[in-house]
C-alpha cells in the first residue's frame, strides 16, 4: 500500500485527535454551526428530526432469542444510550408489552464515567442466557467485549472479557469462545483488522489462548472471523475460519484438530448458513469449473464438506434472473428463506428440503416495498419480517416459514403527510447504455417546469441496494415542505445482484459515477428539476461519490452534502480502515489503478475558479472506519481556494456522526436547513 504523499500539506489533519486538527475543527465548527442554526427554520427542523428520532410509538425492533423470548435495543429521550430489553412474544403482540430491561446503557455510562454506545450483544445459543456485550467508546468501530448474564442481569464475575480491540468472535459453548484480535501489539492487517483465530477457554488468560488459524497481515478485508455452524439444538457441526483477502474476496477454512483446511470454493463466495445438514453459500463471482453462476445461491452436504473440504460438490438452490437479486437469507429449525429482489421490489421465499432438491412457497407480504427478514428463530420456523416502501409507514409481521401465514403484528404511525404525494420508478441510460433504475417521490400535482427542489440520494458500492423505505424524517423535513426526493439505484450496489457490483469496481469506478450523472441529467430532462433547484447527499462511500460530482460536474448542481467521506484517493489506503477498501476501489500503488483513481479523487481534483455551489461537509472525530481526515483535507483545500463551504465536525459520534439520538437529530437538522437555504431560497 502507498504511504502518504509527503507533498499533502495537510497531512497533519491524520492524526484523529491532534491538537491542531482538533483546534481546526472547532474554530470551523464555530464558523459554520451559527450560518445553520441563526436560520429560523432550524429549531423547527431540530424539533422535528428529534421527535421522530426518539417517538415512543416507534416499531421496536424486536428480535427472537432464547425460548420464544423477544428482545429489542431501544432508544428515546429519556433513554439516549439505550436500554437492552425483553418481554414475551403473547404480551407483544397485545400491543402493551411487559418489557423488563436487561441492560441499561445510560445507568452504565454514568456509573462507570464512559461514553458507551451499545453495539449489540452476541448470545450462546440455544438458551440465549450468556451473552457476549460489546460497548463503544464514543462510537469507534472498537469495541470492549464483555461477558453478560441475562437471567440475573449482570455482567458475569471474572466472565469473559476483551480489552478494547477491532474483534472478531463466536460462542463455541459455554466454556469456549473463538475470537481473533490484536494478540500482541501490532498484530493486525494493514488496514486494523486482526488475523489471527484463536480458542479462549474460561478462566484462562487471553495470553494462553490455543490458535487455530492464522491469515497474513498483508490481508485486506475486515479482517479473519470465526463462523460457528451449529444445529438449532445447539450441537456444533463445524468451525469456520473467514480470511478476507481484500474487501471481497476470501478464502474459508474448516478448523479442525490437524490444523486448517481450506474450503474449495471460489473467492468471491459468502457463508450465508446452515440448516438441515446443508451448509448455505451465495456466490458474487460465476464458478465455471461447476458451471455456476454470480448471484446463485448453492448448498452442500455438511458431513461430505467435513470429509473431503477439498473437493466440494454443491447443488443449486435459486438462480436469479437479470431483474433480481438474492438481499438476504436466514434459516429456521426447518427451513432456508430467501429475501429476492425483483426490479428493486421485495417478496420473500420459503424453502423446504425435499429428496435431493428444495421446494419453495411465497410468503403474503406487501407488493412495491421493501421485504426484509429481521430475525429468524430455529426453536421452531417463526420470523419477524418488515415490509416498507416511501409513502406508507413501515409495518412489522409474525410470518411462519413453513405454513406461509403471516400477521401483522405492528404498523408504524405516519411520521408525515403523505395523502398528496406518490412514487415513480424510472430508468436513466448511462454512458455506457446501461439502464439505470431510480425512485422520485413526489406531489402527485407536481408541474413540470424544472422548479421543484429536489433531493437526490445515491450510495452506488460495497454491492449495498438501495431498496424503498419510509421516508420519516425526509417526509416531514423534505417533502411536506414541497420538496421532491429521488433515491438512484446506480451500479456499485446490489439491487440486481453481484453483477451489478462487480460493473463498478476498480477501474470500472467511472461507471458508478457515470450512473449518478445520468440520473442527474434525467431529472432535469423530465423537468422534474433543474440545476439550479438540484441538491445531492450521500456517505461514506457516498460522500465519495458527492466529492466526484462536485469536481466533475458542478454545474449541475446547488446543494452537496457530503457526510463522513473519503474524499483523499490516492491516500485513502494508509488513513484510518482505508487498506480493507482495495477490493472496491483498487491500489494507488498499482499503476493502472491509481491511473484510474487519480481521474476522480476528490482532493486532487478540486481546483481553484471553478463554479462550485456552497457544500456541506460532515464528519466525526471518533470515526476509526472512514476517519475525519478526508472531510477535514476537503475542507482545508475548499478554504485555501477561497470557496465558501460549511463544515461540522461531531466531536463524538463514530462513523453514523451521531452516538446519540440528540446527535443525529442536530445533525439532520443542520442538513436540511442547508437544503432549505440552498433550493427553496
Amino acid at each position: 500500500m502507498g504511504a502518504a504523499p509527503n507533498d499533502d500539506p495537510y497531512a497533519w489533519m491524520e492524526e484523529i485527535e491532534g491538537a491542531k486538527a482538533l483546534e481546526w475543527a472547532r474554530a470551523e465548527n464555530a464558523r459554520s454551526l451559527p450560518k445553520l442554526q441563526d436560520d429560523p427554520r432550524y429549531p423547527g427542523l431540530y424539533e422535528d428530526a428529534l421527535k421522530i428520532a426518539t417517538a415512543t410509538d416507534r416499531i421496536p425492533g424486536v428480535y427472537f432469542a432464547g425460548d420464544g423470548q423477544l428482545y429489542d435495543f431501544w432508544q428515546d429521550r429519556e433513554h439516549v444510550r439505550g436500554i437492552w430489553r425483553t418481554t414475551s412474544l403473547e404480551t407483544y403482540r397485545t400491543g402493551t408489552p411487559g418489557w423488563r430491561t436487561v441492560l441499561d446503557i445510560d445507568a452504565l455510562a454514568k456509573s462507570e464515567k464512559a461514553n458507551w454506545v451499545w453495539h449489540g450483544a452476541s448470545c450462546l445459543p440455544p438458551e440465549d442466557r450468556l451473552c457476549l456485550v460489546a460497548l463503544s467508546d464514543g462510537g469507534k468501530d472498537a469495541d470492549i467485549v464483555r461477558e453478560f448474564d441475562v437471567s440475573t442481569g449482570k455482567f458475569v464475575e471474572g466472565g469473559f472479557r476483551l480489552p478494547e480491540g477491532k474483534h472478531r468472535y463466536s460462542w463455541v459453548d459455554r466454556d469456549n469462545l473463538v475470537v481473533a484480535t490484536e494478540w500482541e501489539k501490532g498484530q493486525v492487517t494493514t488496514s486494523g483488522y486482526p488475523y489471527v483465530l484463536k480458542l479462549v477457554k474460561r478462566g484462562q488468560a487471553l495470553s494462553a489462548a490455543t490458535e487455530v488459524f492464522r491469515g497474513e497481515a498483508k490481508d485486506g478485508g475486515y479482517g479473519v472471523s470465526p463462523i460457528v455452524l451449529r444445529d438449532p439444538d445447539g450441537k456444533v457441526q463445524a468451525i469456520l475460519a473467514h480470511r478476507p483477502l481484500d474487501t471481497f474476496n476470501a478464502e474459508h477454512y474448516l478448523v479442525t484438530d490437524a490444523g486448517p483446511k481450506k474450503l474449495d470454493l471460489p473467492t468471491k463466495a459468502s457463508v450465508q448458513g446452515y440448516v438441515a445438514g446443508r451448509l448455505l453459500v451465495t456466490l458474487e463471482q460465476d464458478w465455471a469449473a461447476r458451471g455456476f453462476k454470480e448471484g446463485d445461491l448453492l448448498d452442500f452436504d455438511i458431513a461430505a464438506v467435513k470429509a473431503d473440504p477439498a473437493r466440494l460438490a454443491g447443488r443449486l438452490v435459486l438462480r436469479p434472473t437479470d431483474t433480481q437479486a438474492i438481499e438476504q437469507v436466514a434459516t429456521t429449525r426447518n427451513r432456508l428463506v430467501v429475501a429476492l429482489y425483483d426490479n428493486v421490489k421485495g417478496q420473500i421465499l420459503s424453502f423446504a428440503p425435499k429428496g435431493d432438491g428444495w421446494t419453495s412457497t411465497k410468503l403474503d407480504l406487501p407488493k412495491d416495498s421493501s421485504i426484509s427478514i429481521g430475525s429468524a428463530t430455529e426453536q421452531d420456523d417463526r420470523m419477524i419480517v418488515y415490509a416498507t416502501s416511501y409513502l406508507t409507514p413501515s409495518q412489522q409481521f409474525l410470518a411462519d416459514a413453513s405454513s406461509a401465514q403471516t400477521a401483522v403484528l405492528k404498523t408504524a404511525p405516519a411520521r408525515f403527510d403523505a395523502s398528496k404525494h406518490m412514487v415513480e420508478q424510472h430508468w436513466a441510460t448511462s454512458k455506457d447504455g446501461t439502464k439505470v433504475p431510480y425512485f422520485v417521490v413526489r406531489p402527485k400535482d407536481l408541474k413540470l417546469d424544472g422548479t421543484a427542489p429536489t433531493l437526490l440520494y445515491a450510495y452506488g458500492g460495497f454491492l449495498v441496494s438501495q431498496t424503498p423505505a419510509y421516508a420519516s424524517t425526509v417526509g416531514k423535513l423534505w417533502l411536506e415542505k414541497g420538496g421532491v426526493y429521488v433515491v438512484a439505484n446506480i451500479r456499485g450496489g446490489g439491487e440486481f445482484g453481484p453483477r451489478w457490483h462487480n460493473a463498478g469496481l476498480k477501474l470500472n469506478r467511472m461507471r458508478v459515477y457515470d450512473d449518478f450523472f445520468a440520473v442527474s441529467e434525467d431529472l432535469i430532462r423530465r423537468k422534474i428539476t433543474s440545476p439550479r433547484r438540484l441538491g445531492i447527499m450521500g456517505g461514506s462511500n457516498g460522500g465519495l461519490l458527492m466529492g466526484v460530482a462536485l469536481t466533475q460536474r458542478p454545474e449541475l448542481y446547488n446543494a452537496v452534502v457530503i457526510q463522513v467521506p473519503l474524499f483523499d484517493m490516492i491516500g485513502y489506503t494508509h488513513i484510518g480502515a482505508g487498506a480493507s477498501w482495495v477490493g472496491e476501489y483498487g491500489d494507488p500503488a498499482v499503476p493502472a489503478e491509481r491511473a484510474v483513481i487519480e481521474s476522480y479523487s476528490p482532493y486532487q481534483n478540486l481546483k481553484p475558479g471553478q463554479k462550485y455551489p456552497r457544500v456541506f461537509l460532515e464528519t466525526s472525530t471518533k470515526d476509526d472506519r472512514v476517519h475525519p481526515a478526508h472531510a477535514r483535507k476537503a475542507g482545508a483545500r475548499l478554504k485555501e481556494y477561497g470557496y465558501d463551504y460549511l463544515y461540522y465536525e461531531n466531536i463524538d459520534g463514530g462513523h453514523a456522526a451521531a452516538a446519540n439520538l440528540n446527535e443525529r437529530a442536530m445533525r439532520q437538522a443542520l442538513e436540511y436547513t442547508y437544503l432549505h437555504q440552498q433550493l427553496m431560497d
